[in-house]
């Protein structure tokens, strides 16, 4: 297989072990501070990677992404607060096993599974995305825009609480992509006269204001206090783990792991969701049901695992077709653009060196943040704690400042920064979904494209999406996936309602 040598050749470079193991570390403490997400780190840091080769870069922010998915269930497991969504899932086990005194424990169970569900993804991935790319190849620009569009249906109902709040923000995302000069005609659209504006809006400092400022103007207006950490047992068989204590988990484990992959491969879904599917399925197997949510190990092996099979399946539609599967990959778009990389179908033709050196850099990391996590997770912990809010979000808030004006060297996207700042925060305010709006605006350009070139192949216009199978069922599957939402929603709601009623 590609893979070995892939590792052999990484693993003889010691600069880019340094990025990964730097990676490993950063996105294991950002995911682990409350209030904070590996998203909005990797969004920080992606002005960073434009002095950097192309494999160091990509590698340092994918780690950076795998990592931080697992440092949230440190913040969930100590202070009882979800470090990132899908973290939610494990604190519901994990904070009750904190207080028992089992936080080391809970913390390297977390670790274990974390790792499995990471490897079991990452090889999914290997294995599976080359013969993804070569079916994409016989996609013609029908088939291709039916994906967009399935893609952003599924984003925009499925991401969030909301079905039309996620729509709305997935359909505000592509507004704000047809910002500037026409692809065809290079008429102005939307620029109100402003030079600035014809060139469009840039991808960073957007990224940077949606994720970052608008997370710290979170934090501020809800006065975000400094976290207390659970104090752990000095007792050593609280502490430590045994095989006999983990073998209950396996079976969790792994089915969690199929599910993560399974959730991670269709775009929008994401690791959330994945945990939370997983700790229901795990729950609803498990032969002492009754401890769930009292401290069950297996209650924070099933999500952890999942969480993390996510990360290296959700590469797939990004490398393949060029459509993100989470906002980790939104970004990871951008970085292949700025050193040139055309993402899609070929790009298993023009940089396949590259794609398993990435996989290779990927498997590396987990293996990193795995040992890291094991023997150090506590001290991450207590690290975090001395770290001042007050300190920490204006660092954060002028590091962004930096980033947004260093990417293109230009005021106007600083400006762009700090709107994009009060927009996420407004989005987050009134329940509209960030990510779905980013996602979106990445998906905005390949979906144009690829519209107006079917039309020029079209005879019957429109009915060309009709009168091709495969297009016909990706905009079908797009369709179902709406109403199924949409049902599970009012499903939810009348369940509520019944309970409250009664």
């Amino acid at each position: 297989m590609e893979i070995f040598p892939a590792l052999a050749s990484v693993l003889t470079d010691p600069i880019l072990l340094g990025w990964v193991l730097l990676a490993a570390i950063v996105g294991m403490v950002v995911g682990a501070i409350p209030g904070l997400t590996a998203s909005a780190a990797i969004a920080m840091l992606v002005p960073l990677t434009f002095y950097m080769e192309p494999l160091p870069a990509l590698a340092f922010l994918y780690v950076i992404g795998k990592s931080g998915r697992y440092g949230g269930s440190i913040a969930a497991i100590l202070f009882n607060t979800p470090g990132t969504a899908a973290s939610a899932a494990t604190q519901i086990d994990g904070y009750p096993l904190a207080r028992q005194g089992k936080a080391s424990k809970a913390m390297k169970v977390a670790t274990i599974s974390s790792v499995i569900g990471d490897f079991t993804g990452e090889i999914l991935l290997i294995v599976g995305v080359a013969w993804i790319a070569i079916i994409a190849l016989k996609l013609g620009p029908p088939e291709l825009f039916a994906v967009y569009f399935a893609a952003f249906i599924v984003i925009g109902s499925v991401i969030g609480k909301s079905v039309t709040r996620g729509l709305a923000s997935a359909a505000l995302g592509v507004l704000v992509a047809m910002i500037g000069l026409d692809p065809i005609s290079s008429t102005e659209r939307f620029t109100f006269g402003s030079f600035d504006l014809t060139n469009g809006i840039s991808l960073v400092p957007l990224m940077i204001g949606i994720f970052v400022l608008g997370e710290v103007f979170t934090q501020i207006e809800e006065k975000h206090v400094k976290v207390e950490m659970m104090p752990d047992s000095k007792d050593a068989a609280r502490n430590g783990l045994s095989f006999a204590e983990y073998q209950p988990c396996l079976p969790h484990v792994f089915r969690s792991s199929f599910i993560g992959a399974f959730i991670g491969m269709l775009p929008g879904l994401g690791s959330a969701i994945a945990a939370f599917v997983a700790y229901g399925e795990g729950k609803r197997r498990a032969k002492n049901p009754e401890e769930w949510g009292h401290g069950a190990l297996e209650g924070v092996a099933a999500p952890e695992a999942a969480n993390n099979a996510v990360s290296g399946p959700s590469m797939a539609p990004l490398l393949t077709l060029g459509i993100p599967g989470s906002t980790i990959g939104a970004i990871l778009i951008g970085v292949f653009l700025i050193h040139g990389i055309q993402i899609g179908p070929t790009l298993f033709l023009t940089s396949r060196d590259l794609v398993f050196a990435l996989f290779a850099c990927g498997l590396i990391g987990i293996v990193m943040y795995g040992l890291i996590g094991y023997f150090g997770a506590a001290f991450v912990g207590r690290f975090i704690t001395r770290i001042p809010t007050n300190v920490l979000y204006p660092i954060i808030f002028l590091t962004s400042f930096v980033a947004a004006y260093t990417s293109r060297g230009n005021l106007f996207d600083v400006y762009v920064m700090v709107a994009a700042g009060f927009a996420g925060w407004l989005m987050r305010k009134l329940d509209f979904n960030p990510a779905a709006f980013v996602i979106s605006f990445v998906l905005a350009g390949g979906a144009e494209e690829t519209f107006r070139q079917a039309l020029l192949l079209s005879d019957n216009g429109l009915l060309i999406f009709v009168q091709r199978p495969i297009a016909f069922g990706f905009l079908l599957i797009g369709l179902l996936a709406l109403i199924a939402r949409v049902r599970s929603v009012k499903r939810a709601e009348r369940l509520r309602t019944e309970r409250g009623l009664g």
